[in-house]
């Protein structure tokens, strides 16, 4: 593995994030995401919302692909 490949994904970069069940319980910043430049890690219930949810801190928008 590279060390770009190890680096992980800048947190809050994209407003628009697809996410499948296998990522699920979902969390923002997601657990690839580095946290230190981003907000507390909160839980979003996206199941209970329709498929899709707003992070309440970023306003990053989720959907569930699958």
């Amino acid at each position: 593995m590279s060390a770009a490949e190890a680096r992980p994904e800048q947190a809050n970069a994209q407003q628009r994030y697809e996410v499948r069940r296998g990522d699920l319980p979902l969390s923002c910043p997601l657990p690839s995401m580095a946290l230190w430049n981003s907000h507390p890690r909160v839980y979003l219930p996206i199941e209970a919302e329709g498929g899709e949810a707003d992070c309440p801190y970023c306003g990053a928008h989720f959907v569930l692909v699958d």
